[in-house]
């Protein structure tokens, strides 16, 4: 049984328990013993099903049952032995003689049972509310909640009377003191040596954001890329602009949109190993501001785009430059960072290939979504091109969305060659196979045109998103061109391959490939350790209450900072303890995956820069701490991030000069 059915379950048993106990209560209440004693011993079955699930859940790790066996459970323990013990006997006495019927409605009773009611409702408003982890503050505040209803409910059941007065005292002090603790100042940073939050003296980051004294250190304004190119290398200048216009899609829909030039996706960037990159960014009228952020490029940290980190948003009728060295080659892509969640929706992104380009045709297909359509490419109607049989193949596949696609490849049998930029080892040839692409994530898919069949990408198992057909000559598309830009029409054209993809099984990229060295495993001794617990509950952020997705109970800016140093091996476990899937991002590194769910993969090493954690997911990454910055590790569901699922990782001796408010 999985994790995510697990905490499934649990939910589902928690409601149930609460129902139940509720609902004995009310029927106690209402003088109908029979359906209270049957209400009873169904909410006694519930609570220990839900004790059962807890204990199956725990095998997963304690992350996920940590709120449940602290605070849940043993309130659940205390108040349902307590109504068990108090009401059962005299519901039994009820039932059996009209005599004692009035005793089912004694407050005792109705008290008793709607107590253990609250204590499970509260136990689920816990695990829905609080989230991880559950702290003294939080079992103090649901112990005194579950307390003033059981009061209320004592004073309106027993009529006028004497108060419990110790009992009002004891509650009234729990709840001030669990309120009180819950303002207590979180730490600001961790340095992942011990797997608890330091208190150290790095603060860094929090001097730099408003202290008067000046921070001591290598600013990151310092960390920027070379002037010149590498031998044999040239200068690749571009220059962006960041406007609103209305879009013209290929359906003939006009869309308003945020572009680069005009244009959606922007101009794409190119370059060859060994090349100097080189973008002018001008806002024309964005009024929030834009950056560009290199997803999946280890640039240096300060060309990383992150406003309020690593530099200031680009306001209307200003410009930045950024620079940096094209030293490794792939698929990536751009966008904006400064509110990205917005930004990137309505158009600022753009592709970025590293060559040298591929032979034969090479398509580049940013996928996103636009006013609820799929665009692929820059087109909302399928890529008709035509294709000469035996010619080599490249799709790059560029998720720019928030949320995951499902690509599928019909006609033909293909290889998936790399991954977020970088090359599969030994990458086996696939068929009827789905690929699954993170939001943020990155797919090369090659194959040779067949001379029998024609090809179709199919995305989200919907209309075919890519039409290849076969010509007799050779095609005129140039190698390394993206495909808004090399695509022929051919309207009219029927792809063969129609085979439904929906039944195909999802590739599982820890299985595939060969295996091979690395330079490190998850046997190696680690520098730093730290565990990032994603999950969704209440919190103050920046001393402001939110309903936040969160990390380790915290959400942005009150995350602390992660704090390593040059040369560290760092080993991150990332949990998701949610019910939503989270695309994780580190910035500035590739990680390299150790095991997801406590098995290590047995393909091809997985470098990745943005990886799916699924519901009840745990997944085990490494990586060498060699870009000296300070960088974002966040959620890349951006609407995440810009609710709380963010925080900083920082080398120790890295400033910013810069508010370092940034979330998303």
């Amino acid at each position: 049984m999985t994790t995510a059915l697990l905490m499934t379950l649990d939910l589902l048993a928690a409601v149930l328990a609460a129902a139940t106990w509720l609902g004995a209560g009310v029927a106690a209440a209402s003088r109908r013993p029979r359906t209270a004693l049957a209400l009873l011993a169904s909410a006694v079955l519930a609570s220990l099903a839900r004790a059962g699930v807890v204990a199956g859940l725990a095998g997963s790790g304690w992350w996920f049952v940590q709120e449940k066996v602290t605070v849940a459970l043993p309130l659940l323990l205390v108040t349902g032995v307590a109504a068990t013990v108090l009401a059962a006997p005299r519901l039994v006495r009820a039932v059996r003689s009209q005599a004692d019927a009035d005793l089912a409605g004694s407050p005792a009773v109705v008290v008793a049972l709607l107590g253990a009611g609250y204590a499970a409702a509260g136990g689920l408003a816990g695990t829905l509310l609080m989230g991880y982890p559950a702290t003294l503050s939080t079992a103090l505040i649901t112990v005194a909640v579950v307390a003033v209803a059981m009061l209320v409910t004592w004073r309106i059941v027993a009529g006028p009377g004497r108060s419990p007065r110790i009992v009002i005292a004891i509650t009234l002090v729990t709840g001030l003191a669990g309120t009180g603790l819950a303002f207590f100042p979180s730490p600001t940073m961790d340095d992942g040596l011990d797997h608890t939050l330091s208190h150290s003296g790095m603060g860094h980051l929090a001097m730099a954001a408003g202290s008067p004294a000046k921070p001591q250190g290598r600013p990151v304004t310092s960390l920027r890329g070379p002037a010149a190119p590498a031998a044999g290398g040239v200068v690749r200048r571009y220059t962006l602009s960041a406007e609103t216009a209305a879009i013209t899609l290929s359906s003939g829909r006009k869309v308003d949109a945020w572009t680069f030039n005009g244009q959606v996706p922007g101009p794409p960037i190119t370059a060859n190993v060994g090349d100097l990159v080189e973008v002018r960014l001008r806002n024309a009228n964005i009024r929030s501001g834009v950056t560009l952020h290199w997803h999946g490029y280890d640039v240096p940290a300060g060309e990383d785009g992150v406003p309020g980190l690593t530099q200031e948003a680009v306001l209307p009728g200003q410009e930045f430059v950024y620079r940096f060295l094209a030293d490794r080659q792939g698929t990536f892509w751009y966008h904006t960072h400064e509110v990205s969640d917005l930004g990137v929706r309505m158009g600022l992104y753009g592709t970025m290939v590293v060559g040298p380009p591929s032979a034969g045709v090479d398509l580049t297909l940013p996928v996103h979504t636009f006013a609820g359509r799929t665009v692929v490419g820059g087109r909302d109607q399928p890529l008709d091109q035509r294709v000469s049989p035996g010619t080599q193949v490249r799709l790059r596949l560029i998720n720019t969305d928030n949320t995951p696609h499902r690509f599928t490849l019909a006609g033909t049998p293909y290889r998936l060659v790399a991954v977020d930029g970088t090359d599969l080892n030994g990458p086996g040839e696939l068929d009827r196979t789905g690929l699954r692409l993170p939001a943020g994530g990155r797919y090369d898919l090659t194959f040779t045109m067949p001379a029998d069949h024609d090809v179709v990408l199919n995305t989200d198992d919907r209309t075919p998103s890519v039409r290849l057909t076969r010509q007799a000559s050779a095609p005129t598309t140039t190698a390394g061109t993206t495909a808004d830009t090399t695509a022929s029409a051919a309207a009219g054209v029927t792809a063969s391959a129609t085979e439904d993809t929906k039944s195909w099984p999802d590739l599982d990229l820890t299985t595939y490939g060969t295996p091979a060295t690395t330079p490190f495993t998850a046997a190696d001794t680690f520098d730093r350790r730290f565990t990032l617990v994603l999950d969704r509950g209440l919190s103050l952020a920046g001393g402001r209450p939110m309903y936040a997705y969160t990390v380790n109970g915290h959400a942005f800016p009150s995350i602390p900072t992660e704090i390593v140093s040059t040369g560290d091996l760092v080993r991150l476990t990332v949990v998701n303890r949610s019910r939503d899937i989270h695309p994780w991002h580190l910035h500035g590194h590739r990680v390299l995956v150790l095991s997801r769910d406590g098995r290590a993969p047995t393909g091809s090493p997985l470098w990745l820069d943005t990886f799916d954690l699924q519901p009840g997911e745990v997944w085990e990454v490494a990586f060498r701490a060699t870009n000296p910055g300070l960088w974002m590790n966040h959620c890349h569901n951006l609407v995440h991030a810009d609710q709380g699922m963010a925080l900083h990782l920082a080398y120790e001796g890295v400033t910013t000069p810069f508010h370092g408010a940034h979330g998303g």
